[in-house]
């Protein structure tokens, strides 16, 4: 009896010492994948244009991608914990490397920006799957490991990101960004595919697919976030497109709340919003999300039109985040496991609030090094914020919750990063116009700047619109800690591995 008992759990265990490696560096090729694609067009964008045309709708390249990544995040992960893993990963690399071919042999603006979308409904398989996979494959001492392993990869892919599509649209073409994808995840898939061993899981009864809740869904968030993304860019705030959009999408989620509520198996549950811990978690990265949109997007124009540097330069002061962000990340099992989760990660982000909050004090102009230094203390305090969460809300379920629980915090993190663009967007703009009068934005003011015509006041603006988007990450960031301090449970209620 007893042997037959060792037998079933050694054939339970997803991999051997072996194989689990395997699976390890094709999740990190995985993710590469899926972090390069969504920067290593953005240098290229001049090459791509002088090829195919559609200058006018370019946006849409990144827009479309991220839209298909987040709005696919929460079917995926339902799909991954009704049929497993493995199947989901695999038909999300395949339908990713197809995309990726498309791109690579689009013949215009409108097909290029088609097939972006297809790469991101795989790319949304590979972001979820991935992460939820690490969880499986580690117990929970372990799982720093592993995260921290997929937040250097992260990192690196996405500050290398630009400068490898930049080489590539000059020095071979632009359709290269795409077919580098192809031998990678050709890889990734291989050993996904070899190596992959997951427990038998009985299907049929419980086998049900809530198909109509995934396309409301789809549609729904496809609606608000397209909302978000295009609203005072493509057209006014306050104009006919963007109210029309807005108030279909209010719509959409009372359709979806109708479906999910009566679906066997819905797409994104109710408990996911009913447990405090997944609750608290899900608020707080999605805060996250939104801070991360003051450095990633407004430090590089700050870095080149207040600081004067060279592009390279500037983007150095943003990428030394992502030094101390996988260090600190590693680390901070060392500290939440004397202090707790919740503890941990509300140190992390009451640092952080106080970082972001110190960028307007900077003297103006400023040398380098001072957003530099702030830059790398703001990534290890939320190395220290971020990963502890997500390792603390994914071993507060069991294999066939983990999948769903995962993809609804990578959604949350998705949907704020997409509501800070927005939102900090059009605080910079307003400050702008306030300062310098008229319609100025920060994207015709640079470009003033950049060709030498802009006085020194316009210099001083620019600071103070990237100063009033500091202050707002920072309110996120502290809206963050009050949600954990005040939502999520002192202890984690973790299973047993």
């Amino acid at each position: 009896m007893g042997s037959t008992g060792s037998a079933a759990r050694e054939s339970a265990r997803p991999a051997t010492t072996d194989r689990r490696g395997a699976v390890v560096a094709a999740l990190m090729l995985s993710m590469a994948l899926a972090a390069l694609d969504a920067t290593i067009v953005s240098t290229a964008v001049p090459q791509i244009v002088g090829d195919l045309g559609g200058f006018s709708v370019f946006s849409w390249l990144f827009s479309g991608y991220l839209l298909a990544v987040t709005v696919t995040l929460p079917v995926y992960g339902k799909l991954s914990d009704t049929f497993g893993r493995k199947p989901v990963l695999v038909v999300g690399s395949v339908v990713f490397l197809v995309g990726s071919l498309l791109c690579a042999l689009a013949w215009n603006m409108g097909a290029l920006i088609a097939f972006r979308v297809v790469q991101g409904l795989g790319g949304g398989a590979l972001q979820g799957t991935v992460q939820t996979l690490a969880a499986d494959l580690y117990p929970l001492k372990d799982r720093p490991r592993i995260q921290s392993k997929l937040s250097t990869v992260w990192a690196v892919s996405a500050v290398a990101g630009p400068g490898l599509g930049g080489v590539l649209a000059a020095y071979a073409d632009w359709r290269w960004i795409f077919l580098v994808n192809l031998p990678i995840g050709a890889v990734a898939l291989w050993l996904i595919v070899r190596h992959l061993r997951e427990p038998e899981r009985e299907t049929g009864t419980h086998a049900r697919v809530d198909w109509a809740g995934a396309l409301a869904v789809f549609a729904c968030g496809g609606v608000l976030l397209t909302a978000l993304v295009q609203g005072g860019v493509a057209w006014p705030w306050l104009s006919a497109p963007s109210l029309a959009l807005f108030a279909t999408g209010l719509a959409l989620v009372a359709v979806v709340v109708l479906v999910e509520r009566r679906a066997a198996e819905p797409i994104i549950p109710g408990w996911v919003w009913r447990r405090r811990t997944i609750a608290a978690v899900n608020l707080a990265l999605g805060a996250l999300g939104l801070l991360m949109v003051a450095p990633a997007v407004f430090l590089p124009t700050y870095a080149q039109s207040v600081l004067g540097l060279a592009p390279v330069a500037a983007g150095f002061v943003l990428s030394v985040w992502t030094l101390s962000w996988p260090v600190s990340a590693a680390l901070s099992q060392h500290v939440y496991r004397r202090i707790g989760f919740r503890n941990t990660a509300m140190l992390g982000i009451g640092t952080a609030a106080l970082i972001l909050f110190a960028f307007p004090f900077l003297p103006y102009p400023g040398q380098a090094w001072q957003p530099t230094l702030l830059m790398l203390l703001l990534g290890a305090a939320l190395g220290l914020f971020q990963l502890p969460l997500i390792v603390g809300v994914q071993s507060t379920v069991g294999w066939a919750e983990r999948g769903t629980t995962t993809a609804s915090v990578l959604f949350c993190r998705q949907t704020g990063q997409t509501i800070g663009a927005a939102l900090f967007g059009a605080v910079a703009n307003g400050v702008l116009a306030a300062r310098l009068g008229g319609a100025s934005d920060l994207d015709s003011v640079t470009r003033a700047l950049n060709s030498g015509t802009a006085p020194e006041a316009t210099r001083r603006a620019i600071a103070d619109a990237v100063h009033a988007v500091y202050l707002g990450a920072s309110a996120a960031a502290a809206l963050a800690f009050l949600v954990l301090l005040f939502l999520a449970p002192r202890k984690f209620p973790v299973l047993k591995d």
